[in-house]
């Protein structure tokens, strides 16, 4: 008798099994006395990233992979630009590499995450992907991810897989507990500076920023009807020490026109820190130009 073909959604559920089997040794599950249970993906031997939004403060951890096994560890560093926060450990396997997903919209993704019970999943299919952009903090993310999935806080900082077990990145939790996902690249490229340094140095003016209109009388002369007014400025920051004050209006920097604070972050990348940058102010109807150098930003 001629064999009979396999059913198309066994074969599916099958490969799913199987691929969450051969995941399980990159996923760990963070436990912080007094908090509840978090996600991370075992990045390297000794290495634990996860979403760096899901611990407001941390030094000691105890973390368990898909094994079971446990392992004591200690925050490395973190990096609330790019939201990454890097834990170290002793002793752990090494869990091999992963190598690293293109993203593709409407391609299956799997989202992994952690819990008591063991590896839990997420299946769902990438929404969209967008171009590089930059937080409010200042961290650029090499792509703009979107799962269409939902997912619980403690999944949060997981690996997600393509459907080929490539790597997109790990989760987060975005505006309206969208799950995005911070790319392999983005992850990679502050790994050794939080790993060294425990933090990333991003350039800092010491400004509170606003969106606002510039007023009609003024836009024909800066060039534009939008910019940012300063709301406060901290004290022996470099902004004030340049010699501007809460309610002036920033117009450009750099010669760049800006209108919304994440403008502004995108010229503080940590190349920035110690140049020089001028910035094109509206103060009483007057248009002026300072110029301020750039420090790093202080920790906290």
């Amino acid at each position: 008798m001629p064999d009979i073909a396999q059913d198309p959604l066994s074969g599916l559920s099958d490969a799913l099994v199987e691929r969450v089997r051969r995941t399980q040794p990159w996923v760990a599950r963070i436990e912080v006395e007094g908090r509840q249970t978090r996600s991370g993906t075992l990045w390297r031997k000794d290495v634990v990233v996860a979403a760096e939004q899901a611990f407001d403060h941390v030094e000691e951890a105890k973390v368990v992979l898909g094994d079971g096994s446990s392992f004591a560890a200690h925050l490395a560093g973190r990096d609330p630009g790019t939201n990454v926060l890097a834990l170290k450990l002793d002793g752990t396997p090494d869990p091999g590499s992963l190598s690293p997903a293109e993203p593709h919209p409407g391609a299956l993704a799997l989202a992994f995450g952690a819990d008591e019970a063991g590896v839990s999943v997420r299946l769902g299919v990438i929404h969209s992907v967008g171009r590089a952009w930059h937080s409010r903090a200042g961290g650029r993310v090499d792509r703009r991810i979107i799962l269409d999935m939902t997912m619980s806080g403690r999944e949060e900082g997981g690996p997600v897989l393509d459907a080929g077990g490539s790597l997109l990145g790990i989760s987060t939790l975005g505006p309206r507990r969208r799950v995005l996902v911070i790319p392999t690249t983005t992850v990679e490229g502050v790994l050794e500076p939080l790993l060294s340094k425990g933090r990333i140095e991003r350039g800092w003016l010491g400004l509170a920023l606003q969106p606002v209109l510039v007023p009609e009388s003024a836009q024909a002369e800066v060039g534009q009807s939008r910019g940012l007014m300063i709301m406060s400025v901290a004290k022996e920051g470099p902004a004030a020490e340049a010699g501007v004050l809460a309610g002036d209006i920033l117009v450009t920097i750099g010669g760049e026109g800006v209108s919304r604070p994440a403008m502004v972050a995108q010229r503080l990348g940590p190349e920035s820190v110690g140049q020089s940058i001028e910035l094109r102010l509206l103060r009483a109807a007057k248009v002026l130009s300072v110029t301020v150098t750039v420090a790093a930003r202080p920790s906290g």
